[in-house]
This record gives C-alpha cells, structure tokens and sequence, in this order.
C-alpha cells in the first residue's frame, strides 16, 4: 500500500489542473491517466475561453500551445437543400488578450501535464482506476490495477460516464436525456488555403457552428474550427433522440452527411484526415450536475457534468479548467485543518458558486430543456431556407413585393406558435 497527499484520477484538464495547482504548493500528488498520454483519449470540438480562467493560471497561457485565436464567429442554420449563414467580426475578437482559442487536445494537454510535472506532480499513464477504496464510510483512496492507492483526498476527474462518483455514491447511472456523443474528425489543410477559404490573416481564427438538418433535425449540431494547419470538424447528437428517434440513425453517418454537403466540403477539399474520435458530453445542465464532494472525494470536470451547451455557445473546457482548480484549493484547505470529510470539503460547493461557474450554470439551466424543442433543429431551419429562396429568387416573370414573400410564409397560426418558442427562449 501506497500513501500520497492527493490521487487525481484522469488527465483531461480538470485533473491537469488540480494536479498543477497542488503540485505548485508543494503537495505529494498523484495523477493517473487511463490513456497512453494525456490527451490521448480526451476529445473536445476544440476550443478554450480563456478570459474566465486567465487570473487562474496568469503564468501559463503566454507560453501555452494555441491553435489560433478566434477572430471571426459564425452560425449555420441548414435546411435540406439550402443554409443561411451568420458571421460576426469585431474588433474586440482581434485585440490582445484573444478571448479564445482554438486547441488541439492531444497537444495541448501533453504540455499542460509537463506543466504540471515540472512543479513536482507524479503522472502515471496507462493506469485504469476500478475503484475507490471507502473506510468508516470516508474515501482514502483508489484501486488501481490491482494496487491499493491510499490518499488524504481523491479528485475524480474521469470523464462524463464517471464510475468513481458512481461508486462513491454522489451520482446515479446516467441518465440519456443528459447526455450527448460528439463525433470528430481532425482533417490536416494547408495553412495558407485555411486563410484563404476563412478570410483569415496570420495567428487569425475561426469558428462556426451548425444546425438543422445536419443532424437531420435532431437535438444537436455541428462544429468547425481552425488550426494552423488543419480543421476540427464535427457533429454532436443528443443520444436520447439517437435511441428514440424513428427511423434510427448512426451517429457516424451524420458525420459523414455533414462532410458532403457543399458547404462543408468546399471547405474541407483537398483535406486528409488524421484523426477520428468519439466523445459522451454532459449536456443535462444545472438540474443534471453530480453532487460535487463528499467524505474524502471531489468531483471536477465532465465527471462533475460541467459542460454547457446554450446553442450559439458550446463550453465545456475553461470549466474542466476552473474546477480543478478549486477543488485543489478546497484540499489545501482541507490540509491546513487535517479535515477532509465531506462538511470540511463542501468549502468546494461554495468556490464554484462565488465563481463563474456555477452562476454560469444556474444562469443557464432553463437551456436543455428549451433546446429540447423539435422546432429549432427541423422546422426553422426549413422555414428560413425557403423564406430566404423566395427573397433572393428573380422570376422570369414580375417579382413579388418584399412584405407578401415574407409574409406568406407567417400566417397567424405560425406567428403563434413561434411566440411560444420564444417565450421558451426568453428564459435563457
């Protein structure tokens, strides 16, 4: 049997972060990563929003790995046959500090975990964690690989389905309403033919997101994001309406639907593919977050369900980043008093809550069940598409007036309806 101060389990940044902070104040900790590397089996559609965590960590992201800071923002609403496209530049987006950038995870999460060995944390890859070891009804440490790790406190930081808080009894099985699977293809492309296709200059990035008919009216949508000298590409699919839906459909395949769509693949031309991933994504919000602590435990990251989707945003890593580090500040506490049951770790609760991070999440947790409105991903895309081809549509014959083309397409009935959308989407 092995003591440590603190056992992290999983590197994706939750862990990565908790590790680097505790590490920094000179704890003994212990990080085990499943994976060959981190970063090996951690997916994201790929980008960060640094400025909610930049006074976290100020010393790092001057050197860190980015992609490209994120210029230009653009949304897709895509019907059958026809897609409108929003995009939005600003000069804020284009002034240092960058608000986010885009990442590539297997990358940026290798350098991360130097970052956090070289302040003395002991990272241990290729190590699957089974279970946690529970005493007088307290954890005190992990079994893993058939060794028995003993520790003052254990973050959990393993993954959106993750089996410690299961087994620590802070959370129940998933349920699928709260839960999404994203598919990802990394596609290299010169950096020269990304500027040209993106209107890009230099360090300059984008990001576009999709919806509608590429997950074929599904609750869901699709992401692209540039590199320096590749695409991040994908598609996320809530994985109640991939069990539910009628007739069924394989989650790849709308990937490989939203490659050949002319949009995409004027895009992507002339592109290689190098890598392909799969990811399960909290996306149950506020009312579907695990509880965050309890005797000797902390839960951090996607295990902790802290990943949000608000439709024109997508976050999931500056919160992986933030709680792990707050759940490192709560076992330093926790140290200073040689306390760590669950009444003196709940100091985590009350981080989260004075941070951006919980109030993000209450702020927003009418989201998942406003999304969860047939309307937005089947039937709006389809009534702005062929509202639009009537707009720009010249006749042979004489053109109809502006007002009539719009309006034929908003009788009574739709205009009701739609105000009860929008009542729903009032309240996020």
């Amino acid at each position: 049997m092995e003591k440590f101060e603190a056992i992290i389990v999983g590197a994706g940044l939750a862990g990565l972060a908790a590790a680097y902070t505790l590490a920094r104040e000179g704890v003994e900790v212990l990080l085990l990563e499943k994976g060959d590397y981190p970063g090996a089996k951690n997916v994201s559609g790929g980008r960060l929003y640094v400025n909610p965590v930049r006074e976290l960590f100020p010393e790092l992201w001057g050197k860190a790995p980015w992609e490209r800071f994120i210029a230009r923002e653009g949304v897709s609403i895509m019907a059958g046959e026809r897609s409108l496209k929003v995009e939005y530049c600003g000069d804020e987006l284009s002034r240092e500090p960058y608000q986010s950038y885009s990442v590539l995870r297997a990358k940026f999460d290798r350098w991360l975990a130097k970052q956090a060995e070289g302040q003395g944390a002991m990272l241990v890859s290729k190590s699957r964690v089974d279970d946690v070891i529970i005493a007088d009804g307290q954890v005190v440490g992990v079994w893993a690989g058939g060794d028995e790790l003993r520790a003052d406190a254990v973050i959990a930081c393993d993954g959106a389905m993750s089996l410690l808080a299961e087994k620590a009894g802070l959370r129940n099985p998933g349920n699928p309403r709260d839960y999404a699977v994203g598919f990802k293809e990394v596609i290299e492309l010169d950096s020269a033919l990304i500027e040209e296709r993106f209107g890009l200059e230099g360090k300059e990035g984008a990001a576009r997101l999709f919806m509608g008919e590429v997950t074929r009216g599904k609750f869901g949508g699709g992401f692209l994001y540039t590199n320096k000298d590749s695409l991040s590409l994908g598609i996320v699919v809530a994985i109640k309406d991939l069990m539910e839906g009628s007739p069924a459909v394989q989650a790849p395949v709308l990937l490989d639907e939203f490659k050949q769509r002319p949009e995409i693949a004027r895009l992507i031309k002339g592109g290689e593919s190098v890598e392909y991933s799969a990811h399960a994504i909290p996306e149950g919000g506020f009312k579907a977050l695990s509880r965050l602590y309890g005797n000797g435990i902390l839960v951090a990251g996607d295990a902790a369900g802290l990943a949000m989707n608000i439709g024109i945003t997508v976050r999931g890593m500056e919160y992986a980043l933030a709680s792990g580090y707050y759940a490192a500040q709560t076992v330093l506490q926790a140290q200073k008093k040689e306390d760590f049951t669950a009444a003196s770790l709940s100091g985590y609760e009350k981080m989260l809550n004075n941070s951006f991070v919980l109030k993000d999440f209450m702020a927003f947790q009418e989201a998942p069940a406003v999304l969860d409105t047939p309307r937005f991903f089947k039937h709006y895309p389809e009534l702005v598409g062929n509202m639009m081809k009537d707009i720009y549509e010249v006749p042979a014959g004489p053109k109809d007036r502006l007002y009539p083309t719009i309006k034929k397409y908003l009788p009574l009935k739709e205009m009701w309806a739609m105000a009860g959308d929008m009542r729903k989407v009032m309240k996020i």
